[in-house]
């Protein structure tokens, strides 16, 4: 049985974990505040950008101008692009984990074709690094804090391999923020663009300056940058939800393991006590 001096010590020791990671669940609902407003206050923008990319597009249908467009031909699947959204750090319960067997879960359904990883995050980098998969770059320390530049810096490499035809199909694999008790895997492709196939239900009548094929030119690139984009904004407000939940179950966990401790140690002290007391009782005796 251990000794009172080792009780107290794991006392003292799980009470201070407990501490920290108390503190971490406050760090992490303060910082969901902010990144879910971001999150939610990009969803209007990217569903705006849909909705009139379908209108352009329906405007186009029939243009051959249209139907060449490089973002929109499809060919078939032998070289695959995938975009996996992580984070930095752990200590998110099955954040990353999950996440990043969906991935794999992905490339196995995809072992005869070429398959390359854009990694943004370091759990994601580490984890593909490890299994020898091909990388065709990393990003790490911009999905803490997601900037629309770095969003359009992977695009505008995503589209130049599209259009060289260096890869024939790119997705993204990213945590959507739904909750903040559980995130919702998200895979998608993103190229080539596949537009909507009926017409949208209420046309809008445009008056187009420039030929709508020009348009929709133009707005395809735009919307893989929102993509990415939207997919880190998502993915960083799932990840602080995921952590504060984590921390929230190890604070619950240690306070359980500090009331056994406790219940170890009075026992242990007890008979302490009782032994000393025998002890007493018995010398007396027989000096009497």
């Amino acid at each position: 049985m251990p000794s009172l001096i080792d009780l107290r010590r794991r006392i003292r020791s799980v009470r201070n974990m407990q501490q920290i990671t108390k503190a971490m669940k406050m760090v992490s609902a303060a910082k969901l505040r902010r990144a879910q407003e971001r999150a939610v206050a990009s969803r209007p923008y990217a569903g705006m950008l849909c909705r009139m990319l379908s209108h352009v597009a329906a405007a186009s249908s029939g243009i051959d101008e249209a139907a060449d467009l490089a973002l929109l031909q499809v060919r078939e699947e032998k070289r695959i692009q995938l975009i996996v959204v992580s984070s930095d750090t752990g200590l998110a319960g099955g954040f990353n984990s999950n996440l990043l067997r969906m991935a794999q879960r992905f490339a196995d359904e995809h072992r005869e074709a070429e398959l390359k990883i854009e990694a943004i995050g370091r759990k994601g980098r580490d984890y593909f690094r490890k299994r020898n998969f091909t990388l065709s770059g990393e990003h790490v320390g911009i999905v803490d804090k997601p900037k629309y530049n770095d969003a359009a810096a992977i695009a505008d490499r995503m589209i130049e391999a599209y259009r060289n035809a260096e890869v024939d199909a790119v997705y993204i694999a990213t945590n959507e923020f739904k909750n903040v008790m559980a995130p919702r895997l998200e895979l998608r492709k993103i190229l080539p663009v596949e537009l909507p196939e009926d017409q949208p239900e209420q046309q809008i009548d445009y008056i187009f300056e420039q030929p709508p094929h020009e348009l929709l030119r133009v707005l395809l690139p735009r919307y893989v940058e929102m993509e990415i984009y939207r997919s880190m904004l998502e993915s960083i407000s799932a990840y602080h939800a995921a952590r504060m939940t984590a921390m929230d179950s190890a604070c619950s966990n240690a306070g359980d393991v500090i009331d056994t401790l406790t219940l170890k140690l009075n026992r242990a002290r007890q008979a302490n006590i009782t032994r000393e007391i025998i002890e007493i009782v018995s010398g007396a005796a027989a000096l009497g």
